[in-house]
């Protein structure tokens, strides 16, 4: 009886060192969920495996930074698990400091269950490179990565910035990874891409156009589709950034690091944060009965000021301070590895029929996010829809964006040798960004009789009854 008491006791007592990976929830709903995903990488913007642009980041990429890095976010939550995506060059570089860097995440990996993957072309791949080229770059960069890792070891995800349609499907038919980080929602005049024109949450993709999703069997591509960092909506209506009132307001203002606590200091530039996490934790929950957060933490961020100077700071206070408050505010969230929340999100959606986004923002009051905004989102496999309103006065809402997913979409030819195919936006009936002359603002029922049906038919207490 006694040796069975201390079995019982030994196997209690293992578990507890058991580390915390393996222990996400099953299901989707009722859960909230952050990812988390940062870039390895040698020069700023790897667009091919032997060209480059921007500033050479290897001084910021060593053991050293990897481990402030993953350090604070154990410190301030532990038990996450993040995602680790290796560029090219960082794959292959024989620098002793590269070797000590890929050695060392490997061992987390081991110790925190934390996801290593690839990222083709540094976010823009297609941009630069052709789909048989990226193609080629994930299933060598893959199987890299599976060697670096040993014992088997396979990614559930990928990291991409931006992925076309066709390396999707290679990605779920070929390399049978069903999970990529292939949108970033809202990005237009920002850095070397354009990719405007999805919905925020998953989806699975179309064949026509990565923004768009499938409609129906002959379109479905089975890779669940990821937006790369959660964006204040209201921000979101920037076409890259503009200076108001001395300030500037950038579009991809949110949870991300660069245009918060790096651009405005730690107190604002958390705030900032906590106020885009809010959102969807509080009011989007309740509205789509799960919530998910997302942020690409960038590596060469934890040193930023010794390349980019950003002030003299690093961020790594005011990671701190979000994640802290995140998961004091709300306990139950989940901190999760991308290629886990995709599987999880791809075991309760087999499709997207059921797909209804609902989203309700008022802004914090905080550069581009105004107090006196509220903007209404709505979106699902026809159509995005966005209504904005000031509140405070009563003025009526407005339709700033209605892009069309049951029309047909194209995206753009392959880049030719040494060009730069920058625009793969998805752009139709009325775009947030207002780049183009068509795209001002109108009432609901300024919309012709189609597109007042097509709405109708998922929401119809936006428009009044048809006159019979």
């Amino acid at each position: 009886m006694k040796s069975k008491l201390l079995i019982s006791h030994l196997c209690l007592f293992f578990l507890t060192l058991l580390p915390a990976f393996g222990s996400e929830p099953k299901h989707l709903m009722g859960h909230r969920f952050l990812t988390l995903n940062t870039m390895v990488r040698v020069n700023q913007i790897e667009v091919t495996r032997d060209t480059s642009h921007g500033e050479d980041e290897s001084s910021v990429h060593t053991a050293a930074e990897a481990k402030t890095f993953r350090e604070a976010i154990e410190t301030a939550w532990p038990g996450a698990r993040i995602t680790w995506a290796f560029s090219w060059r960082a794959l292959h570089d024989e620098r002793e400091s590269y070797k000590e860097l890929r050695t060392l995440i490997v061992s987390y990996q081991k110790k925190f269950g934390d996801e290593i993957t690839f990222i083709p072309g540094a976010y823009f791949a297609n941009m630069y490179n052709t789909r048989e080229q990226v193609n080629r770059d994930l299933h060598e960069g893959l199987k890299r990565v599976s060697e670096l890792v040993g014992g088997g070891y396979r990614p559930r995800s990928v990291v991409a910035g931006f992925l076309s349609a066709d390396n999707l499907r290679y990605l779920a038919e070929v390399e049978k990874i069903h999970v990529c980080q292939g949108n970033i929602w809202s990005q237009y005049a920002v850095d070397n891409g354009d990719g405007e024109g999805s919905i925020a949450y998953p989806y699975y993709p179309s064949r026509e156009h990565f923004c768009k999703p499938a409609r129906g069997k002959d379109d479905f591509i089975d890779c669940v589709n990821l937006d790369g960092w959660t964006v204040d909506f209201l921000s979101a209506r920037i076409a890259g950034a503009r200076i108001v009132n001395g300030e500037r307001w950038r579009s991809r203002q949110g949870v991300g690091p660069i245009e918060t606590l790096l651009d405005m200091g730690t107190e604002r530039g958390s705030q900032a944060m906590l106020a885009t996490t809010a959102s969807h934790f509080d009011d989007g929950f309740k509205r789509n009965g799960f919530a998910w957060v997302t942020c690409g933490w960038e590596m060469s961020l934890v040193e930023a000021r010794k390349i980019y100077g950003y002030g003299g700071r690093n961020g790594m206070e005011g990671l701190h301070i979000w994640l802290a408050e995140t998961r004091k505010r709300w306990p139950d969230a989940h901190l999760v590895t991308q290629g886990e929340f995709g599987e999880i999100w791809r075991a309760h959606f087999k499709n997207n029929d059921d797909i209804n986004y609902r989203f309700v923002h008022r802004g914090c009051g905080i550069r581009a996010s105004e107090a006196n905004k509220e903007i209404r989102w709505f979106m699902n496999n026809d159509f995005r829809l966005a209504l904005e309103r000031n509140w405070q006065d009563g003025t009526p809402e407005k339709v700033i964006d209605f892009t069309r997913y049951d029309l047909p979409a194209k995206e753009p030819a392959d880049p030719e040798p040494g060009k730069h195919s920058r625009n793969w936006s998805l752009m139709n009936r009325l775009n947030q960004k207002q780049s183009r002359p068509q795209d001002q603002p109108i009432l609901i029922n300024e919309l012709n009789a189609e597109e007042q049906t097509l709405i109708r038919k998922h929401y119809p207490e936006l428009l009044e009854p048809v006159k019979k």
